[in-house]
């Protein structure tokens, strides 16, 4: 797959599929959007071009506001695309000023007289543009004058359940695990770089990898523990994981994100880790002693095994 960030770096072709989004998650909504594209691009003999931004739209309208959580950082999404087989991603720089551009001037300008869109893919609740005034009326009428088909994906509900980025964010902070993964079309995932704690894990006989996230605003699931797969230098383990403020150790406040690794013992600090949420296992607790923290989570990892050996059965 191709990135390209430049509009002025695309080659003219008709023969062009294009779809347009933030896709955030790229959620099974988002991949029904995703597998009309390559529908389009397979049947006539058309490239697939899907165009995103970055940083999301929302953070900068609401000037990085602490309440915007994405689900996918763009290194994410970049790999999700390139797995579903699209061919070149155009990533837009989203600004305010590019926030201000009209409709109309974004897909003549962009999509018709630079890439030379044929055939336009969007999902059914589809705005775009200042004042959110590209429907599907205004890209009718577009559509007419500079002749390009539109192909309107339908709302996508599996068993009538609505499928959403905001759904999606709801279930991962009630610790919902399972159910975002339903939605989502896999296990939801967290990257970052392992870096240095205090050791408590350590001290417990559950050394812990310490992770701080690639993006600010990246969404950390519900506080609590839960049964995830890690990736790390090509390879994968399973592992507990704990998001928290580790009551019984500790008076510090902040939210720390930590997972033990099973059949593991090397030094990775500063290596980056991917981890995905396989189950959510129990809420946070303050023990009464360290003993008593000690004997949970040895509990802890039972579970977790238990989940593990349940998964590879099935």
């Amino acid at each position: 797959m191709k990135i390209i960030r430049d509009i002025n770096d695309f080659n003219f072709d008709r023969k062009t599929a294009v779809t347009v989004g933030t896709f955030d998650g790229v959620h099974l909504g988002h991949r029904k959007i995703i597998d009309k594209i390559n529908s389009v691009k397979t049947s006539k003999n058309y490239r697939s071009v899907l165009i995103t931004f970055e940083p999301h739209p929302q953070i900068v309208l609401k000037n990085r506001g602490k309440d915007i959580k994405i689900l996918t950082t763009l290194d994410e999404k970049l790999e999700i695309f390139r797995d579903l087989g699209i061919d070149i991603t155009y990533v837009i720089n989203f600004t305010k000023e590019f926030s201000e551009t009209k409709a109309e001037e974004f897909y003549v300008n962009y999509l018709i007289k630079k890439i030379g869109m044929s055939d336009l893919i969007l999902g059914y609740d589809h705005m775009f543009g200042k004042n959110r005034e590209g429907n599907f009326d205004t890209l009718t009428e577009l559509s007419k004058e500079y002749d390009f088909n539109i192909d309107k994906v339908e709302e996508y509900k599996p068993e009538g359940e609505h499928v959403s980025s905001t759904a999606i964010r709801h279930l991962l902070e009630s610790g919902e695990t399972i159910k975002a993964a339903a939605l989502l079309g896999r296990e939801y995932t967290l990257s970052g770089e392992v870096v240095e704690g205090k050791k408590l894990g350590r001290e417990l006989g559950y050394p812990t990898a310490n992770i701080k996230p690639d993006s600010e605003f990246k969404l950390i699931p519900a506080i609590g523990v839960y049964a995830v797969t890690a990736e790390t230098d090509g390879t994968e383990y399973f592992g507990m994981m704990s998001i928290g403020k580790n009551p019984t150790v500790t008076d510090d406040e902040s939210i720390k994100i930590e997972v033990n690794l099973f059949d593991f013992d090397r030094e990775i600090y500063r290596s980056k880790i991917k981890i995905k949420f396989t189950e959510y296992i129990r809420d946070e607790k303050k023990f009464d002693s360290v003993n008593e923290l000690k004997d949970q989570m040895a509990n802890d990892k039972l579970k977790t095994e238990e989940i593990f050996s349940r998964l590879k059965i099935n």
